[in-house]
């Protein structure tokens, strides 16, 4: 792939709206039903988009990242949430259950090889499933970089990322008795699984207004609150990813087995003022990652919506675009 970092972008703003050509509900097992749709370019280079969270779904705005006149766009919500069914669940809901559902979804569709976009927990998904089955993924191209480490999560649910925001910070962790203030991560769970609907709403939008106020560089913090049930579903399973480590085994943490995937090609789009997922991961993975290219964003933090990040991914789909006969798809 030719190199990205430092090239003028090729789209200034994303492709007009457009509706699926198919939609439908895939039985992934376990009890789980999953939503899945493509738009785009039916015999178009495959593009399958992991969103992120978990929990967060995907949206009508995810498909216009990709040229429809070259893409066939694949999105899915991923299991207990958006209109994945049962909603908010986490039972038979790991990494390892995703990673298979992604499988799942690419055979169902007779899809050889494709590309795998993802950002912020999209793009540790991305990751695992590259490191998993790289002979399925043609290319990567990451956004808002995450690498599910306790590091990382110290820095947002340990009081890092709240010595810049210590208004918002004082909000998050005034909700949790003192005592229980020493893991931010296994206090809100015991709120978030308590059975009682109305306890664990009020510690839902808690934990994602937390996260969506430091989202974007634009917003200075200022954000709504989000509807009932999505917040319940969004904060019920990163909870649950978190409290699990995301379910990796020492040998199984990513910059351990980044000799898997060092030869397919990687775009890498990172924020520099990134709130959620600081630039240093995404500076280590790049470092590990020979065919890669990591594009570092001066003014931008790790929302996918804010336009110097949507600019620099639709620049890079269409660069790949160009040249998809190299990646043999």
């Amino acid at each position: 792939m030719d190199k990205v970092l430092g090239q003028k972008r090729t789209s200034a703003h994303l492709y007009p709206p457009i509706e699926p050509f198919d939609q439908r509900m895939l039985d992934v097992g376990d009890g789980h039903v999953v939503y899945m749709e493509q738009c785009g370019r039916p015999d178009g280079i495959p593009v399958v988009v992991l969103h992120g969270g978990p929990g967060g779904g995907c949206s009508p705005a995810m498909r216009r990242y990709f040229d429809p006149k070259i893409y066939r766009i694949i999105l899915f919500d991923q299991r207990g949430c958006g209109r994945s069914t049962p909603h908010a669940s986490v039972d038979a809901n790991t990494t390892w259950h995703l990673v298979a559902d992604i499988e799942l979804i690419r055979d169902a569709l007779g899809i050889n090889r494709w590309i795998v976009f993802g950002g912020s927990w999209g793009a540790t998904l991305s990751l695992i499933y590259a490191q998993a089955h790289p002979d399925r993924a043609a290319a990567l191209v990451l956004r808002g970089v995450f690498l599910m480490t306790q590091p990382e999560l110290d820095w947002f649910y340990g009081g890092g990322a709240g010595k810049f925001w210590p208004d918002l910070w004082e909000k998050f962790a005034g909700l949790v008795p003192a005592d229980e203030q020493g893991d931010f991560i296994a206090a809100y769970h015991k709120r978030l699984f308590s059975g009682d609907h109305q306890q664990e709403v009020k510690y839902a939008r808690a934990w994602a207004k937390w996260e969506n106020a430091l989202a974007s560089i634009d917003s200075d913090g200022i954000v709504g609150e989000g509807p009932a049930e999505y917040s319940r579903a969004f904060a019920r399973l990163e909870n649950h990813y978190f409290q699990q480590a995301g379910f990796l085994s020492p040998d199984q943490q990513i910059l351990e087995n980044m000799h898997k995937i060092a030869d397919i090609p990687g775009v890498i789009v990172q924020g520099r003022f990134d709130m959620i997922c600081p630039p240093e991961s995404a500076y280590k993975l790049a470092s590990q990652w020979p065919a890669s290219e990591l594009c570092l964003i001066a003014k931008a933090g790790h929302a996918l919506s804010e336009t110097p990040i949507s600019a620099q991914l639709i620049s890079a789909m269409d660069i790949i675009g160009a040249r998809a006969a190299a990646l043999s798809l």
